[in-house]
């Protein structure tokens, strides 16, 4: 934890980064609240000419006895059984008064589903806006600020639109027969044959590759069919995820679910994740549940199944069309069946697994603690020698003072933990492993071109043609998004990680970073203050142009930056 020998960073004129604030302290011996929330001191080393670029390394009790069910939260509609439904199929009166009119095809953003969404949005420079626009698309007409006080984590929202080509483009039944056909799908890994009949569940999966012939036999025996990855398969799948996954700050991941007429393919249960799920083809009813209690309200963990007769009466029943919408949060139990004159094909898109105060406190809290037996005596201080004596359960009854004396001492060390706690670094820890989490970024043919990824290094004439990655001073640059980066201050050094080398299929690759000299971390900050506008590689507050260079040059390898206009012209 010694600050000793930490390099003085150099920084421009008028601007004074939270990094070297933090070292100047560090070398002053001061400031030692401040440098435990962020971490731990920037290690000494000598110069290098660019940054270092190295592979990363990835990185149940007994349930209580239930309290008494919780009311069920509202709803976004009253409920309504499948006959009900399938009389108004445009939508009940008391949808439409909450909800408004039908969305225009296309959603807000203008005509043509949602593969014509997404290339419009491909022409919006700010991710972060990408992302918000793309969020207020999938819950239109419902606005999200509306969505965020009334529904998220708390109760179900029900959008009938009425409009089958809402989601045109995103995914089809002719989308997974050509997975299938393309033989790279297996079962188990990317493909699950599920059934539920009588109250039981069940998993059909041979071992080997979902083989066409196989599957769709599966299928007209009554099997549900339940893609894992469907972004592995589909880059408009993947376009959709990767921007959503900038709006959440958390992993967006999605499942596909084929299932026949007349079946139900998975027993009620819950999810530890926000679900939407989207219907893109056919019908399905939908039963809701609330959750039964206040340990099942936003659990961290996925239920076993249920059956029928632990679950009561559901909150929200209706049947979906294409183009509608159904959200709920975690711990709402769930069930979907199809109708006897029609198959389904949904997928649910999900969020934010894992992504509560708990978890953030599960890696700030040892952290605190450990900091705190390092730097105060009072946590280094034996205990009472005879506090076996008058604590513990047995004891818990008693009047004594000793014992209140005890755990008063618990509480105030407890307390004085907060100011040890590198909250900071915790958050940090945690955008890390987000980062591991996120699917690569997807670019349009502009930033390709702008980018390593359209770089026109080839073989031409008997040797390479444009290899050399020629940037000057003038070069204008930008990160190719807000979210593909994080600077992160750990033990071994400063560390850059960064989406862009993902897989499209979650956690196949380790995580990756670079390692960031001390100095080049004001450039790094630069970059991302000035984000989503371009600067010349001359204005970073590194200490030569060489430096400079070298280090955009690196970014631009790793497909983090692209450029104003093409370093090549093809």
């Amino acid at each position: 934890m010694a600050a000793a020998g930490v390099v003085e960073q150099r920084r421009r004129p008028g601007r004074l980064s939270a990094l070297s604030v933090y070292r100047r302290a560090a070398e002053a011996g001061a400031g030692r609240l401040e440098r435990r929330r962020r971490g731990p001191p920037l290690p000494a080393g000598g110069k290098r000419a660019r940054a270092r670029a190295r592979r990363g390394a990835a990185g149940s009790g007994a349930q209580a006895e239930a309290p008494p069910p919780v009311a069920p939260p509202p709803v976004a509609a009253a409920p309504l059984s499948p006959v009900a439904r399938a009389k108004a199929p445009g939508g009940s009166p008391e949808a439409k008064r909450q909800h408004g009119p039908a969305a225009s095809p296309g959603g807000p953003a203008g005509e043509g589903g949602a593969a014509a969404l997404l290339r419009r949005l491909g022409q919006v420079a700010d991710s972060r806006r990408r992302a918000a626009e793309l969020f207020r698309w999938l819950l239109a007409p419902v606005r999200p600020e509306e969505f965020a006080v009334r529904r998220w984590e708390q109760a179900p929202l029900l959008v009938r639109r009425g409009d089958p080509g809402y989601y045109a483009g995103l995914f089809s039944t002719a989308d997974l027969d050509a997975a299938l056909r393309s033989g790279a799908v297996r079962f188990g890994s990317h493909l699950d044959v599920t059934s539920y009949a009588e109250g039981v569940r069940e998993t059909h999966n041979p071992s080997g590759p979902a083989l066409p012939a196989v599957v769709w036999d599966f299928y007209q025996n009554g099997c549900s069919l339940r893609l894992l990855c469907p972004q592995a398969f589909s880059p408009t799948v993947w376009h959709l995820l990767s921007i959503l996954q900038e709006h959440f700050g958390s992993m967006a991941g999605a499942n596909v679910y084929l299932t026949p007429p007349g079946t139900q393919g998975f027993a009620p249960h819950y999810d530890d994740i926000e679900a939407f799920v989207l219907q893109l083809e056919g019908k399905k009813h939908w039963r809701v549940y609330g959750p039964r209690s206040d340990a099942e309200v936003l659990p961290r963990f996925s239920s076993p199944n249920f059956t029928q007769a632990e679950l009561g009466e559901p909150v929200l029943e209706t049947v979906l069309e294409p183009g509608d919408l159904l959200y709920f949060p975690r711990g709402f139990i769930h069930q979907g069946d199809c109708l006897p004159d029609a198959h389904s094909l949904h997928i649910t898109v999900s969020s934010y697994q894992r992504n509560t105060w708990g978890d953030l406190l599960e890696k700030l809290l040892p952290a605190a603690l450990q900091m705190a037996l390092e730097e105060d005596v009072e946590y280094r201080k034996g205990l009472p020698m005879d506090y076996l004596r008058y604590m513990g359960v047995a004891n818990s009854d008693a009047v004594d003072t000793l014992r209140t004396a005890f755990i008063e001492k618990v509480q105030s060390l407890i307390k004085k933990l907060v100011d040890y706690a590198p909250i900071d670094a915790a958050v940090d820890q945690r955008a890390k492993s987000f980062l591991h989490d996120c699917l690569p970024p997807v670019l349009t043919e502009s930033e390709k071109a702008r980018s390593m990824y359209g770089f026109p290094a080839r073989w031409q004439d008997g040797g390479p043609r444009d290899v050399d990655i020629l940037i000057t001073k003038d070069t204008e640059v930008c990160l190719l998004s807000h979210a593909i980066v994080r600077l992160c201050n750990e033990e071994a050094g400063v560390m850059l990680y960064y989406t862009t080398e993902n897989s499209r299929v979650y956690h196949e690759e380790e995580p990756k970073f670079l390692e960031i000299d001390p100095e080049y971390t004001d450039s790094i900050e630069f970059l991302l203050s000035s984000y989503p506008n371009y600067v010349s590689v001359g204005t970073l507050p590194c200490e030569t142009l060489e430096d400079k260079i070298s280090l955009t040059t690196l970014l631009f390898e790793k497909g983090i930056l692209t450029t104003k206009k093409p370093l090549v012209e093809v």
